[in-house]
């Protein structure tokens, strides 16, 4: 009786603490160095002192968060030191930490499972007595709280649960479709849970990224804000570890000598930042982040001239009422907006009308159907949506038909066999592309980097002839791979640039 009567006692001044702690900042601070105890660099178990980029997001950190960061500045041992301290002094709370692999997890877990065993031995065999500790849960059941980590490929996350405290670790590498993952999580937070975004940049393309460019800049007056996410930029310098040789102010570039006087860093962060454009090269700026913007267009992986691309976008968005002398910027919109129409079919003019096939349903990949100008290649109407290959064909031909009887060529993998069919069956279209004499273009492992080297070509010549933004958003995320393969970055599509890849390589044939 007497260690229950101490055990509620103890849960009491846990949950005291932690109204204080919801209700001032420094005392989270305070708290996490008096109790919560972690490895430091060199291996060495210490208090859990924030360091300057963990004082700066909980400065300005919201109910909704999400922290862009270059390596190894804490965050992820910092967040995980929070929400394990409001795990731990509150009822009913469920907190989940998400990494980007079960071994991240794993190593999450080992974090939270350190604070625990660092703990008072009077605390863990009273109050916080866990009746469940494996790799990935611990449950406290005198406050029925319960701590977990999961990896992001984990089916089902989150289901059928209510969590309060939600950490996303590394979202930009997620696998599979992060859009998705991110989706079903969200849905799983409490009203008036925290949420944590948090990953350094991985190109400029995916779900970490879109959710970067909803956010919000951070600050006392929007980390109150409890819709929307709140930004937290932390840059490579604000990790006090990071210093290398002192470099003299004479010796320094104009860059270097820019960077001290916007940001006050000191020579031997310099000399650091020398280190890593010697040992990172072209993926300094993605690893070590100086700016949110050069730090998601540092990456390697997109097949396509980034920042070709982004300028398209942008003068897109300030085009208004026309684009590049062109064409009109605003289009005709059909089909609930599946299609656009930028320039109607004039008479004398020849087109061709490209399609990059799908196997429809409501969740399946969409087909896509690209028309452009056979003599400028000026890209004149787009279609994508999720349609069976009867009805693909029918729209094609239609589509086709609406364009002065363009030439009509279908990717025959997979599905376009059937929509070839189709075309000649029932809609009886005579105008169809044929290659070596069969009708549809086939892509091969021979001919895909061809399309994909000829549209990165004119993305950066002739970037006008574009003006559709959601094939540009496709572009962006259309990515190598790890062994070399071309296509969409997890949880993108491909169909829009494979369709206009198509109508381009066959306008190419036509000209020779």
């Amino acid at each position: 009786m007497h260690l229950r009567d101490e055990a509620g006692q103890q849960r009491d001044l846990l949950l005291r603490m932690g109204l204080r702690l919801r209700a001032d900042r420094a005392e989270r601070v305070r708290q996490a160095a008096k109790w919560l105890r972690v490895r430091d660099r060199q291996g060495r178990l210490q208090p859990l002192v924030a360091n300057g980029a963990q004082q700066a997001f909980e400065a300005a950190r919201g109910q909704a968060n999400i922290v862009l960061k270059a390596r190894q500045m804490g965050m992820t041992t910092w967040i995980a030191g929070m929400f394990f301290l409001k795990t731990i002094t509150a009822r009913g709370v469920l907190t989940v930490q998400v990494a980007q692999t079960r071994q991240a997890a794993e190593s999450i877990f080992a974090i939270a499972q350190r604070m625990w065993e660092n703990l008072p031995r009077a605390l863990r065999d009273g109050a916080l007595r866990r009746s469940r500790a494996n790799v990935g849960q611990m449950v406290f059941p005198l406050l029925d709280s319960e701590f977990r980590v999961w990896s992001a490929g984990d089916g089902n996350a989150g289901r059928g649960l209510s969590v309060q405290n939600l950490h996303c670790s590394e979202v930009s590498r997620w696998p599979g479709d992060s859009a998705e993952t991110l989706a079903g999580l969200r849905a799983a937070l409490a009203p008036g849970g925290e949420l944590v975004l948090e990953s350094t940049p991985n190109g400029a393309y995916g779900a970490f990224y879109e959710e970067w460019g909803r956010a919000v800049d951070g600050g006392a007056r929007q980390a109150t804000r409890s819709a929307g996410l709140v930004r937290h930029f932390l840059p490579w310098w604000m990790e006090p570890a990071y210093v290398g040789e002192r470099v003299a102010a004479e010796g320094m570039t104009d860059e270097e000598a820019a960077l001290v006087a916007r940001h006050g860093l000191r020579p031997e962060q310099i000399g650091f930042r020398r280190g890593l454009v010697r040992d990172f090269g072209g993926l300094r700026a993605q690893e070590f982040a100086e700016d949110a913007e050069s730090c998601f267009r540092a990456t390697g992986d997109c097949c396509f001239d980034v920042d070709a691309i982004e300028r398209r976008l942008g003068e897109l968005a300030e085009a208004g009422p026309g684009s590049g002398g062109l064409a009109s910027a605003v289009p005709e919109r059909r089909r609930n907006g599946a299609l656009l129409v930028w320039r109607r079919a004039q008479p004398g003019r020849d087109y061709i009308v490209a399609v990059d096939t799908a196997g429809g349903g409501a969740h399946g990949d969409f087909a896509a159907v690209q028309v452009i100008d056979a003599a400028t290649g000026v890209q004149c109407a787009e279609l994508q949506e999720r349609l069976p290959p009867l009805e693909l064909a029918q729209v094609s031909a239609a589509l086709a038909r609406e364009f002065g009887e363009a030439l009509l060529a279908v990717e025959r993998n997979n599905h376009g066999s059937a929509v070839l069919a189709y075309l000649g069956a029932v809609e009886r279209y005579g105008r169809l592309y044929r290659q070596a004499g069969e009708a549809g273009w086939l892509t091969t492992a021979a001919s895909k980097p061809e399309m994909v080297s000829r549209l990165g070509a004119l993305l950066v010549e002739r970037p006008g002839m574009f003006l559709s933004r959601r094939l540009l958003a496709e572009c962006r995320t259309f990515v190598r791979g790890e062994y070399g393969q071309a296509g969409a970055a997890g949880g993108a599509h491909d169909d829009l640039v494979m369709s206009m890849a198509l109508a381009q390589m066959v306008r190419a044939e036509r000209r020779c």
